[in-house]
């Protein structure tokens, strides 16, 4: 692959990784926090855990907004921006209600560059390695959530009461750099060509991507989207149904695997399962590894054998290993056990659907309504996480939970959407594997 290629995408898929180490840093402060203010499970649930989470909503349904109209170089700028400033002010926040809302600013940016840097890589690349390189970005978020485990449990104690604030205070460091770094990208051809009709801006990209001949034909591919009536840029009408549809479930089918119930409060469960205090933190690492040399395996895949292939793959992983995690809890198995399957959990997600769901989005809508129909995937996975984090302090709690003695009710109901999620891998998804971005919007709108 060209070398400026591989740079620019590698650069912009950093921002994966301060999505990766925002969302989870939060879980290293989940007990702490609510020990320090006395919150109730509602409050807790609703106001500190899951209030990155709703920003994110909002960054991801508006995320469209700004990717299309300022391009995504840009977009990805302020969203490093709001990454430091949620940093900073989250580590100083003097109150729930102050932290709460530096959280909320963090989730923003999460949002908008889960919707911003797939659509970016996706349209600087060939269809013969255009998964790789999106699936980047699910690398680099993976790789943020080791970083925050492993910080986590190394500042632990580092300021008593308040190590807290150094655990969230930290990501300004990596958030400002990756801001700086991000300036260096060209825009997007696709967006110079469609948005800013700067055909020659958008061929001198494209010249670094390709020989010459085959820069003056992709251009010549992207522009016929212009021939397309002013309608065709509403995303929600009937000729793009199945693609609303695909980018839904996919996202949908992600969350109710309950990979975030699990992320977002590791330190928490293997508490319950017997690996408290600091071992929790330290063992929530080994969920951190084997997230990434698994998400690592899925990328080295995910073009050789395909999207679909890797979600049944997952599908299965998961299945297998939500029935024993349940298995455990009720039949009071051994910690070690239990952690065992946890982690063959996360390998099935990072292999599955952690691979392949941002390269999915980012290729399934055409090029006029791309950074649109992003917005809808990723505004479905988001919305659902958010009510999954919400209300697991209502399940979860030791005091007050309604599963804190039969945990394993949450985990046989993860399952079996999983069994669904299999079902539609082997009967409704379509690959998309090595087929233009231009070929695979022929293939899946319905233009009758």
């Amino acid at each position: 692959m060209n070398k400026k290629l591989t740079i620019w995408a590698i650069t912009v898929a950093l921002a994966g990784f301060l999505f990766g180490f925002d969302t989870i840093v939060i879980s290293g402060a989940d007990q702490p926090i609510q020990k320090l203010w006395n919150t109730s499970p509602l409050f807790h649930g609703t106001f500190i855990m899951s209030m990155a989470l709703w920003g994110t909503v909002l960054g991801s349904i508006f995320g469209g907004i700004p990717t299309k109209k300022l391009g995504r170089k840009k977009t990805l700028f302020w969203i490093g921006v709001l990454f430091f400033m949620s940093a900073i002010g989250s580590a100083f926040a003097p109150d729930p209600y102050s932290f709460s809302f530096f959280r909320f600013i963090g989730g923003v940016g999460v949002g908008a560059s889960s919707v911003a840097a797939p659509i970016y890589i996706s349209e600087i690349t060939g269809a013969n390695n255009r998964g790789r390189l999106v699936a980047l970005y699910q690398f680099n978020l993976v790789f943020g959530i080791l970083i925050a485990f492993v910080s986590n449990w190394l500042l632990k104690g580092i300021g008593g009461e308040n190590d807290w604030r150094f655990m969230l205070g930290i990501e300004a460091i990596p958030a400002l750099l990756y801001t700086i770094m991000v300036l260096k990208v060209p825009n997007s051809p696709r967006w110079l060509a469609l948005q800013k009709k700067d055909d020659e801006g958008a061929l001198a990209v494209l010249n670094v991507i390709y020989s010459e001949e085959q820069s003056k034909e992709e251009l010549v591919n992207i522009k016929a989207d212009l021939k397309q009536p002013k309608s065709s840029e509403k995303l929600f009408q009937k000729k793009y149904s199945k693609i609303l549809w695909l980018g839904f479930l996919i996202a949908f089918f992600n969350q109710l695997s309950g990979i975030n119930f699990v992320l977002y409060y590791a330190p928490r469960i293997l508490e319950q399962a017997g690996l408290g205090g600091q071992d929790s933190l330290f063992n929530a690492i080994s969920i951190g590894v084997v997230n990434l040399v698994f998400t690592y395996v899925g990328i080295r895949l995910i073009d050789k054998l395909g999207r679909r292939q890797l979600i049944i793959i997952g599908s299965i992983g998961y299945i297998v290993s939500l029935l024993m995690v349940g298995y455990c809890f009720q039949a009071d198995l051994s910690p070690a056990v239990l952690l065992t399957f946890i982690c063959v959990f996360i390998a099935s997600h990072a292999i599955g659907q952690g691979a392949v769901i941002w390269v999915f989005i980012s290729e399934i809508f055409p090029n006029r309504v791309r950074a649109f129909g992003q917005s809808w995937g990723t505004g479905t996975h988001w919305v659902f996480a958010a009510i999954i984090t919400l209300i697991t302090p209502f399940f979860i709690d030791d005091k007050e939970g309604i599963f804190k003695d039969n945990l394993q009710v949450i985990y046989y109901f993860f399952a079996g959407m999983m069994v669904l999620q299999l079902l539609w891998g082997f009967f409704i998804m379509p690959e998309t594997k090595g087929v233009s971005l231009e070929k695979l919007e022929k293939q899946l709108v319905d233009e009758d």
